[in-house]
């Protein structure tokens, strides 16, 4: 496991020794005010993901995608997924499917953590530290960290593998994520996913 400073008691509360891979809000069709953008920074971002995809799964590492349901509130998956599907799109989509037996879990808000039974499913598998990629680096990615933090998970961000949609409040927001969340921030090619580094 990843060396911690003593004053570091994020572990008092028993979180789990695994790692996982949270691919978050990568379902999307880009059909909003701040679809643009964001769907500019996800070209670079949806290979890195996916990249990290194959490694956790040849690694044993657990992936769980989580996903905002957009408003569908009596939808499945595969209707969120075909709600995403956008002529010229599939590039940014199919990379980024779970798989049949991949944990998928539906958010309403920015926190991937608010109004779902995520935390009862990492602790159900043990896991306390948490690999996080997807989308939006200033929202979701940051809001989840937090929330994460003050429950004693610990955090990675592969910076290359979270996508933006303003470049300066990323930054700034991975500089947040990194010095009061304690979380470990680095390209997606060093980041340790099993955490034992």
């Amino acid at each position: 496991m990843s060396s911690r400073p003593e004053d570091d008691n994020r572990s008092a509360l028993g979180r789990g020794e695994r790692s996982a891979l949270l691919v978050v809000d990568m379902i999307n069709n880009y059909d909003h005010p701040d679809g643009e953008p964001l769907r500019e920074s996800a070209e670079s971002v949806v290979p890195v993901v996916s990249g990290l995809i194959e490694r956790a799964y040849a690694e044993d590492v657990p992936v769980i995608h989580v996903n905002d349901n957009h408003g569908l509130w009596g939808s499945r998956r595969d209707e969120l997924i075909e709600d995403a599907r956008r002529p010229g799109q599939d590039h940014l989509i199919d990379p980024m499917l779970p798989r049949d037996d991949a944990p998928f879990v539906f958010k309403a808000r920015h926190s991937i953590f608010y109004g779902s039974p995520l935390e009862y499913l990492l602790e159900s598998e043990g896991i306390g530290r948490l690999v996080l990629t997807g989308q939006v680096t200033e929202q979701c990615i940051l809001y989840s960290a937090l929330d994460a933090y003050i429950r004693h998970f610990q955090i990675v961000v592969p910076r290359d593998a979270v996508a933006h949609i303003d470049a300066d409040l990323a930054k700034a927001s991975l500089r947040m994520m990194e010095s009061n969340m304690r979380a470990e921030i680095m390209d997606a090619a060093d980041a340790d996913l099993r955490g034992e580094d």
